[in-house]
């Protein structure tokens, strides 16, 4: 567990009774209406004056659970300190001594759940925490509007050793980041023919614009990060490919991109979907994709997803900007047990997205043309808590009834891809293909090979990614030349 004591100097005397009262800060974003029509990100965010005057509503408590609840335990109360002074380049780059990606971080993560979730001011009469993730982006936009893009580190002379990183989602963008610092050789290898991984083709441009992902892929080619695309390791290059190429450490950063599949009878129907094939022909130019995906979904009127998680959300958001007419989500519990992000349910309701919850498929229905027309879905009510501490949904008997469909997405879920472990000798992975690592480190069974994120977790968040990135790196870094790297304070 991280120390979350801060340095003195940063731990100011504020009068805490005062800033309770401070109501929180209005923050713009797009109206329901208009954001239905385009891509651009929904929430547009804090202004200076609201900015400094929501981060004046920290309260600088000694015990800052906010750092311990962040995966990263980021310096929260110490950036927000600069943020009210106004020095909001200092701010960003307090988030930056513990974040490869505030940028990214501040826009997507569940703070609810996370360093929000822990605030003690949601104890405050507004009963609301300090928006913590949107001043995050707020300030690490705000420096790469004043620096043109990302800070780029310089770099120390070479060390001689090559790393070989597969997948450039979060945990292997971060891994090239701080091993690239370090004066490493890096080289990352991508599936997908862009660079960017679920970064890129997993969050639609409404929740994080591209240009983001573009600044933070021009700052490691800055750094002298290589990138190869359309490579997918196991397949066309395999791990021990990579070690007689002469890498001396692998990072295995791939993720977990197998859509799970609840195997209902129709699922063959042509219009019935897998979310990532459905987000990916519906966010992206032809000229980001395969050959095979570069024609688009074909989308009818009315679009049914199934699933619960952040995922499905974009799902159904995604189809409403398609242009459905009607867009159903369908899921097996109550909201209370749906583990995606509140902020982004309410913004698919306002988009005009109807939810409706307790219901289970049953199979997918098809008409004489091979073609989906509908969904069989029965009631659902909750039981005892299974093994995720949430209450069971147990089918409710003779409840049966059909939603008509045109389309059908299931999003219900990613496994890890077993094409790597089944192609590289002597590394342990489970029945799942999770891969088995040191959890201090993110060292395999392999000498030499590492790895975290989703590969390691399954499908999890961006800002855990970054942590078993960080400890990864870290870890390589010490095999590579035996010196160890000191940790920030801050940090496990």
């Amino acid at each position: 567990m991280a120390d979350s004591t801060r340095p003195k100097a940063i731990r100011p005397r504020v009068d805490r009774k005062a800033r309770f009262q401070i109501p929180p800060q209005p923050f713009a974003k797009q109206p329901a209406a208009e954001r239905r029509c385009n891509w651009n990100e929904v929430v547009l965010g804090f202004d200076a004056e609201h900015a400094v005057l929501e981060a004046q509503r920290c309260i600088q408590c000694p015990a800052a659970p906010c750092i311990t609840a962040c995966p990263l335990h980021n310096d929260i109360p110490g950036a927000l300190w600069l943020a009210e002074q106004g020095d909001f380049l200092g701010a960003a780059s307090k988030f930056r001594e513990t974040s490869t990606m505030p940028d990214v971080c501040g826009r997507i993560c569940p703070q609810e759940r996370l360093c929000e979730g822990a605030c003690v001011v949601n104890k405050s009469p507004h009963k609301k925490p300090v928006a913590i993730g949107k001043l995050e982006f707020f300030v690490a936009d705000t420096q790469r509007r004043a620096l043109g893009g990302f800070p780029v580190p310089s770099i120390p002379p070479e060390t001689g050793k090559r790393v070989a990183v597969v997948g450039a989602g979060p945990a292997g963008i971060t891994v090239a980041e701080m091993l690239r610092s370090r004066g490493h050789a890096v080289t990352v290898f991508e599936a997908w023919p862009r660079i960017g991984g679920i970064l890129l083709y997993g969050i639609p441009n409404f929740k994080l614009d591209k240009a983001v992902v573009w600044q933070k892929l021009a700052q490691l080619e800055q750094m002298g990060v290589q990138f190869e695309g359309n490579v997918r390791v196991g397949e066309t290059l395999t791990v021990d490919g990579l070690l007689e190429q002469g890498y001396d450490a692998v990072f295995l950063g791939h993720g977990a991109p197998v859509g799970a599949s609840p195997h209902l009878p129709g699922e063959d129907l042509a219009g019935v979907s897998q979310a990532t094939d459905f987000l990916v022909r519906g966010n992206l130019p032809p000229e980001h994709l395969p050959p095979q995906q570069q024609d688009g979904p074909r989308l009818g009127q009315r679009v049914v997803v199934v699933g619960g998680g952040d995922t499905s959300m974009d799902c159904v958001r995604t189809a409403v900007r398609l242009g459905a007419q009607e867009v159903t989500l369908c899921y097996r519990r109550t909201e209370a047990e749906m583990p995606g992000r509140g902020e982004e349910r309410n913004h698919a309701r306002e988009e005009g997205v109807r939810f409706e919850y307790l219901v289970a498929p049953r199979r997918i229905l098809g008409d004489d043309a091979g073609r989906v027309c509908g969904i069989e879905l029965v009631r659902m009510e909750l039981g005892e808590p299974d093994a995720s501490g949430r209450r069971r949904p147990v089918e409710v008997p003779g409840s049966e009834f059909t939603l008509a469909a045109d389309t059908v997405v299931l999003a219900v879920g990613y496994w890890a891809d077993p094409l790597i472990p089944e192609t590289t000798a002597g590394l342990e992975a489970g029945r799942d293909a999770r891969l088995a690592v040191d959890v201090g480190t993110g060292a395999t069974s392999r000498p030499g090979v590492f790895a975290g994120g989703d590969s390691v977790r399954g499908a999890d968040l961006v800002v855990t990614a970054v942590a078993d990135a960080k400890r990864a790196a870290r870890a390589i870094h010490e095999y590579l030349t035996g010196e160890v790297w000191e940790a920030n304070e801050l940090e496990d």
